[in-house]
């Protein structure tokens, strides 16, 4: 079978534009309510067994038979040895890539993560005081599929923010077990990529145990006998991970609920057609779900990206997911301006935004919605993923508008700081009391009111 890359083709000028444009937009962000019941059933059982249940449920799902959850914690020497193993270039990029994403949540964290105060003119003291969350648990895809780049970006910003222990969870399933539809005996060792041990020994992991879904999430948020309770839950996961995080989001904090991943890229022309087509293939080939929008003003140039889609296609691996993801939720817009396109950008809100231009600064003051802003033909998205410094870990499906990337602020807290002297509550004490008064909060009024000489 052919596979095409055939996204929507869209026009502004267009009558109909609007009812199109929507239509690729629409996403739902809904659970599946199987899904639902499902994972409320795994949490209230974790919650109530413990260590069991997450034994139990681990060699359900994962095909992974272990005596105790204690025999499913990975140690310090496990990701020394994983680290040791891997090829001298890996360990380099290893390196590489997590020095540069703490040199940029260093920045950050002196930018917005520290604690000040100030005296005003009756000499009270007034400030906030920030401190890091105690404890953190990280969920990492596991298995084949690992990506040891979310632990990075994770775990990083974690450790420069100063939390005290990272805790990481990460499923290490069965190959060919019951659980997994094949016929191979369990075993008490999964399928653990060495990538992700060795990504745990650079980014400073403190603890981590090969359980995943939503009992990882459980454990996470309750505690048990073993797992320790953490504070907040972050990194991606499947359907049933989502579900666990939005269920337990309350008992602990959650980074976000992440949808399908997306790109949107405003080109003026002057990019090399095939890159800004290799760029949409990269979050295309996530998964059918993911979204790759252009937006440019250039009717020749939306041509030339097209035959650059349609050429490139059958050389990549996962051609079918790609040709999916473009038929489906991709579209290819011509606009009348550039200015358009950094308004339809902004309705967006889109978690990777590509500004292909040879003037980027000249757009960017007009972009105020996006997870990420990468400026100019040679900034791809995907150095963004991997090593630039900036976090991956994005606000996806509009969300941009209202949310941030991950970031040392995630976890930190801030508590405000309150001194009050002598000639402030003079100053403070009548406005309080007045205020109580109008509230009925008779206890609060004569509170501040006995603080006042007399």
């Amino acid at each position: 079978m052919t596979l095409l890359a055939t996204p929507a083709r869209l026009c502004t000028s267009d009558a109909d534009f609007e009812a199109q444009f929507r239509a690729r937009q629409h996403w739902s962000a809904e659970t599946d309510a199987a899904i639902v019941q499902r994972v409320d059933g795994i949490l209230a059982d974790v919650q109530a067994r413990g260590d069991a249940a997450v034994l139990e449920y681990t060699e359900r799902f994962d095909g992974l038979q272990a005596a105790s959850v204690a025999a499913l914690e990975l140690t310090q020497a496990d990701f020394k040895a994983a680290y040791d193993s891997l090829p001298q270039a890996q360990q380099q990029a290893l390196q590489d890539a997590t020095a540069r994403v703490r040199s940029y949540h260093e920045a950050q964290k002196k930018a917005c993560g520290e604690s000040w105060s100030y005296r005003d003119q009756d000499g009270s003291l007034l400030g906030q005081k920030v401190t890091p969350l105690d404890r953190v648990g990280i969920y990492v895809p596991g298995g084949k599929a690992a990506y040891p780049s979310s632990l990075i970006m994770n775990a990083v910003p974690a450790h420069v923010a100063g939390v005290q222990e990272i805790i990481m969870v990460v499923p290490t399933p069965v190959r060919g077990s019951l659980a997994t539809g094949g016929s191979g005996a369990s075993s008490t060792q999964g399928e653990r990529n060495e990538l992700v041990l060795a990504a745990a020994y650079v980014a400073g992991v403190h603890r981590a145990f090969t359980v995943g879904g939503a009992q990882a999430v459980a454990a996470l948020a309750f505690g048990t006998a073993t797992i320790p309770a953490v504070d907040k839950i972050t990194g991606p996961g499947n359907a049933y991970v989502a579900a666990a995080k939005r269920s337990v989001f309350g008992r602990v904090g959650i980074d976000m609920i992440a949808g399908p991943s997306e790109i949107l890229v405003l080109a003026d022309g002057s990019t090399p057609p095939d890159w800004v087509a290799m760029d949409l293939f990269s979050q295309a080939e996530h998964d059918e779900l993911a979204q790759s929008i252009l937006l440019c003003p250039d009717a020749a140039y939306i041509e030339a990206v097209q035959e650059a889609l349609s050429r490139l296609l059958p050389g990549m691996p996962r051609a079918a997911i790609i040709a999916k993801s473009l038929q489906d939720r991709g579209a290819l817009i011509l606009t009348r301006s550039m200015e358009e396109a950094c308004a339809i950008s902004n309705r967006i809100a889109p978690e990777h935004l590509e500004v292909s231009s040879r003037e980027p600064h000249r757009w960017e003051p007009l972009l105020k919605h996006a997870g990420a802003i990468f400026l100019g033909a040679y900034t791809s998205e995907s150095l963004g993923d991997y090593c630039a410094g900036p976090n991956h870990v994005l606000p996806t499906s509009g969300t941009a508008r209202f949310s941030s990337p991950l970031g040392v602020y995630d976890f930190q807290k801030r508590s405000s700081l309150i001194e009050v002297s002598a000639a402030g509550a003079q100053v403070l004490g009548p406005i309080a009391a007045t205020l109580a008064y109008g509230e009925g909060l008779q206890g609060h009024a004569r509170a501040a009111e006995m603080r006042l000489q007399k």
